[in-house]
């Protein structure tokens, strides 16, 4: 007999089911509360609200454990590709090898951006920020594709479009806002190397991608592949459930990444780093300043996290990506220097030891673009090309459960009745 959760309420005893996910998750189920009851939960950024069942993602924040479709990252990152990755997480399996080259296949072939794309991005003030572009000229492919909302189209042609064209026209930004030409895709070339190909390469000189940043790219993308009901994830699936197409609902997840609380954890990294280096670049008097921060309002960004309450999974793996790529290019850079001091501090620092402040992806990931000479302007950008896989999964899967409309209910603390009055009496 399955369990229930008793509530009282004004005098009155109502039971709700239990329930229990695949990983001894437990949810109590209130879907029928207001109706039995007249009350509503007060759950403020519904950080104990389930708001769907899902097959895709498992977290285990006070472990420190991260899976996809039931494999672990580790597993994941030292292995796959991200195309696989990708694969896994939308179709619910690890592609064959005849799957995999259909899939890589037809991603290879829709590369390609539609010529007058370029008109609407020609629009665009120059110094327009990356993410705005992409968020527009994600939800323009709309436009270009109107079976998507025609109820006619091809949900697999419409996954591999984005898949395929989301690099093409995030270099796009990188590659004006730097005065340079825009470099078409080329076929020829996986997909990493492809868009390292579009991002750095010059019409003047030929240009090689060296397999370690390669590496270090597709291990990047993987570790952002998903990350359960985040803030954009959600999004997606919430503006999907009104049966908004892909197009839509991924532009409205692009504009969630772009808030600085959620993916531009990583551009802080990089401008705390910079605030640092013109204070001085003395690493010890800046820690121990983020110790007394109340007194002196400065914040470490790129250690701790929201969800893990012991360590980032993905930190460690990426650490090691960080070192290799700072190590093959010789980058002699003094911010990254810093980045090391405090790396260093962190993680023999009883404080932060105590506290579990371990440095972060979003710390490395930082790292990392800007030792590959990417903007920080653009690090959200990278962020929303690795998580795509993931949105599309969480879009799709939610469009397969036929789950309602989200509808949010409120605690209204407006004012109550009042009357009308006229203007010339107010």
């Amino acid at each position: 007999m399955a369990n229930t959760a008793e509530l009282t309420v004004d005098g009155k005893s109502y039971s709700f089911p239990t329930l229990e996910g695949s990983e001894q998750e437990k949810a109590f189920d209130i879907s029928n509360l207001r109706d039995q009851t007249g009350y509503v939960t007060l759950d403020r950024g519904y950080k104990n609200t389930g708001a769907t069942k899902s097959a895709i993602t498992f977290l285990d924040g006070e472990e420190g454990i991260l899976r996809y479709r039931g494999y672990s990252i580790e597993e994941l990152a030292s292995k796959a590709s991200f195309l696989e990755v990708a694969y896994l997480l939308i179709y619910g399996e690890l592609p064959t090898k005849e799957q995999y080259a259909q899939f890589e296949g037809a991603i290879r072939h829709h590369t390609l951006v539609n010529e007058d794309m370029r008109k609407i991005f020609d629009g665009f003030p120059v110094k327009a920020h990356p993410m705005c572009v992409l968020a527009s000229l994600v939800s323009a492919m709309s436009g270009f594709y109107p079976e998507s909302y025609e109820g006619n189209g091809d949900e697999n042609l419409d996954i591999v479009r984005l898949i395929a064209k989301l690099p093409t026209i995030a270099t796009w930004s990188y590659k004006r806002s730097m005065g340079h030409p825009l470099n078409y895709p080329k076929n020829k070339l996986g997909y990493i190397e492809n868009f390292l190909n579009m991002m750095f390469a010059l019409p003047v000189e030929d240009y090689t991608v060296d397999p370690v940043v390669a590496e270090a790219l597709n291990i990047l993308l993987i570790l952002h592949a998903d990350h359960e009901q985040n803030c954009s994830t959600s999004t997606v699936r919430l503006v999907g459930s009104s049966q908004a197409n892909l197009y839509a609902s991924i532009s409205a997840g692009i504009s969630a990444l772009w808030g600085p609380l959620h993916g531009g954890a990583n551009q802080e990294v990089i401008e705390m780093l910079e605030e640092i280096k013109a204070g001085g670049g003395d690493v010890a008097k800046y820690i121990d300043m983020a110790k007394n921060a109340k007194t002196t309002g400065f914040r470490l960004f790129g250690f701790g996290h929201r969800v893990y309450k012991n360590f980032d999974p993905r930190a460690k793996i990426i650490k090691k990506a960080a070192d290799d790529v700072l190590s093959k290019l010789g980058v002699n850079d003094p911010v990254l220097e810093i980045a090391k001091g405090l790396e260093e501090a962190a993680l023999n620092d009883e404080y932060f030891v105590s506290r579990k402040l371990y440095p972060n992806v979003d710390f490395y990931s930082g790292i990392i673009y800007r030792a590959l000479g990417i903007p920080t302007n653009m690090f959200t950008v990278m962020f929303a090309i690795g998580r795509l896989p993931g949105w599309i999964a969480q879009w799709k899967e939610m469009r397969e459960t036929k789950e309602p409309i989200g509808r949010p209910r409120q605690i209204y603390t407006g004012s109550t009745l009042r009357e009308f009055v006229p203007m010339e009496n107010r």
